[in-house]
């Protein structure tokens, strides 16, 4: 944005320029300027923040060493530092890559699964989800990816690094749950849900009292209401 900004400007002062000083001044770069200048504060901007960025990822770093914390590793020393709302978002992202069944998928999958402690007979349904925030069921869920991940500590297995090409694609590190990144986060496992729900039972099925039980279709009218409220838009 800065350097479309500069850019913009710059080619700005240059058209203006030509009544005053004429273009001889410039000569054929004129057109390569503004370009020029955009580029140079774009890039420049973006290269402190990196900077700056990396800076505060070696502090957090050192910071939790101290704490015997590693911060490759964030569930190294199990689950504590996630919300039930982030393990269920992760968990239905674990379902849904394991559904494209596509090499790079299986391998997102297995890199859930080592990190999580995350296995397909966890007894967790994505679409509808048959867990919720502060549940039992979630509960129950928590405890055995924690077991899980307690039975390769004592065989020396740690879990694999984790970075930012992880954290892009699935936000693999624990965020402090404020009330828009819950309501970010709710919205993103539920608009998975509603996506299995359609592939799996139609575009109706809570419609289709026949084809479903009671309780299948009390699941989906709560998730399809939720996500409709969180989101403002009907699922499709």
């Amino acid at each position: 944005m800065l350097g479309f900004a500069v850019g913009t400007s710059v080619a700005a002062l240059v058209l203006l320029s030509a009544p005053l000083f004429g273009t001889a001044w410039a000569g054929p770069l004129a057109p390569a300027i503004p370009i020029l200048a955009g580029l140079l504060a774009g890039g420049g901007s973006f290269l402190w923040r990196r900077l700056r960025f990396f800076e505060i990822r070696n502090a957090l770093k050192r910071a939790l060493a101290k704490k015997w914390e590693d911060a490759d590793r964030p569930t190294a020393g199990g689950l504590g530092a996630y919300y039930d709302a982030q393990l269920i978002l992760l968990r239905s992202e674990y379902e849904f890559v394991r559904s494209r069944g596509t090499k790079r998928a299986l391998r997102s999958a297995l890199l859930l699964e080592a990190s999580f402690g995350f296995t397909p007979e966890d007894g967790f349904e994505c679409g509808p989800l048959n867990v919720a925030p502060d549940a039992p069921e979630t509960q129950a869920l928590r405890e055995r990816w924690e077991a899980r991940l307690a039975a390769r500590r004592a065989l020396e297995v740690s879990p694999p690094p984790l970075g930012l090409r992880e954290d892009a694609h699935y936000r693999v590190f624990p965020r402090e749950m404020t009330v828009q990144a819950e309501l970010a986060t709710r919205s993103a496992y539920l608009s998975i849900s509603c996506g299995m729900i359609r592939d799996r039972y139609g575009r109706n099925p809570h419609e289709e009292a026949a084809s479903i039980s009671e309780e299948l279709g009390r699941r989906v009218k709560r998730d399809l209401k939720e996500y409709a409220t969180i989101s403002g838009r009907r699922a499709r």
